[in-house]
C-alpha cells in the first residue's frame, strides 16, 4: 500500500478552498470508517474496484467514478478484496461548496459520479497535487482554479439530458433544483421566503409547482427529508440532542414532539425498537 499527499500551505477563506490533495493505491480490503468529516472530500477512482456508503445506502464502484464525502455525514468505504482501488483525492471547503456541488447535482442523497473523460479527472487531480506540492503562495488560487475545472467537468457528466427529457414541463427543473437544495440545507433553519429568495421564485409561484410535481408544499417536504435522515441518524451512536440538532431542530423537545407526529414514536421509543445498526467491516 503506497500513498502521498499534498497539503495546502496557504488557505484562504474563500467560497471554495482547497485544502490538500493525494492519491494512494490501498491495499486488499482497505478500510476507512465508519467516520465524519468536517469538509468536503471527493475520491477519483483510476483503477481497482470498492465499496462506498452512506446515508445507509452502498455503491459498487469502479475506475473512472467517484465519489463525494459530505462535512457531518457518516460515511464508510472498502476496497475490493481482489482488486483493490487505487484513487486520487481532493480536500475542500468553502462558503460555497454545497451551493456549486449541488449545481452539479451532488449531494449526500447523490454522492457518486461517472466521468465524462477519466483521463482529463485523473489529470486535474493530479495537477492540484502537484499545485500543492510547490507551496508556492499563489498555489491556492491556481489549486482552486483547476477544482473549478473539474466542476464543470461533473456538471457536463451529470446534466447531459437526454432528448427524451428535454420536453418536459419547464416548472419541473425549478422543482429539482428546490428539491437538491433541500436535500443539502435541511440542517438549517429554512423559511419558504428564503428558499424562494434563493432561486428567484414568487414564493406563491414555488409552493404552487412544488405541490404540483411532488404532492407536498416546500416545508412538507422538508419535514418528511428530515424525519427520515433523523431515522437514519437514530441507528448510530448519537444523543438525541445531536440528532436533533443535525437535522435543524436546535430543541431537542420539539424535535422530538415532531419526530412523534410522522412515526408515532418518540426518538427513545424507536431507538429501543431499532439497535444501532452495526458495519460490516
Amino acid at each position: 500500500m503506497t500513498a502521498s499527499v499534498a497539503i495546502n500551505p496557504f488557505p484562504s477563506k474563500g467560497e471554495l478552498v482547497v485544502l490538500f490533495a493525494g492519491n494512494e493505491q490501498t491495499g486488499p480490503t482497505h478500510q476507512v470508517g465508519p467516520q465524519v468529516r468536517d469538509y468536503h472530500l471527493v475520491h477519483y477512482v483510476v483503477s481497482g474496484r470498492g465499496r462506498f456508503r452512506c446515508m445507509g445506502r452502498d455503491y459498487e464502484l469502479g475506475p473512472g467514478e467517484l465519489f463525494f464525502i459530505f462535512p457531518g455525514e457518516l460515511v464508510y468505504y472498502e476496497s475490493d478484496a481482489d482488486d483493490p482501488w487505487r484513487y486520487r483525492w481532493i480536500g475542500f471547503r468553502g462558503e460555497n461548496a454545497d451551493r456549486l456541488l449541488a449545481m452539479v447535482d451532488l449531494s449526500p442523497h447523490r454522492p457518486t459520479l461517472r466521468a465524462v473523460s477519466g483521463r482529463r479527472n485523473a489529470a486535474l487531480f493530479h495537477t492540484v497535487e502537484r499545485t500543492l506540492l510547490l507551496g508556492d503562495p499563489g498555489c491556492d488560487l491556481r489549486a482552486e482554479g483547476y477544482m473549478r475545472l473539474l466542476l464543470g467537468d461533473w456538471a457536463q457528466s451529470r446534466m447531459s439530458v437526454p432528448a427524451s427529457k428535454q420536453a418536459e414541463h419547464p416548472a419541473r427543473h425549478h422543482v429539482e433544483q428546490a428539491i437538491r437544495w433541500l436535500n443539502l440545507q435541511y440542517s438549517k433553519p429554512i423559511s419558504i421566503e428564503e428558499m424562494a429568495h434563493t432561486f428567484g421564485y414568487h414564493r406563491t409561484y414555488l409552493s404552487k409547482i412544488f405541490k404540483q410535481f411532488t404532492g407536498l408544499p416546500p416545508m412538507g417536504y422538508l419535514l418528511k427529508v428530515r424525519m427520515e435522515r433523523a431515522r437514519q441518524l437514530l441507528q448510530e451512536p448519537l444523543t438525541i440532542e445531536q440528532v436533533a440538532s443535525s437535522v435543524g431542530y436546535p430543541d431537542a423537545l420539539y424535535f422530538s414532539k415532531q419526530f412523534k407526529k410522522w412515526y408515532g414514536c418518540t426518538p427513545s421509543e424507536f431507538r429501543t425498537q431499532h439497535p444501532n445498526r452495526q458495519y460490516e467491516c
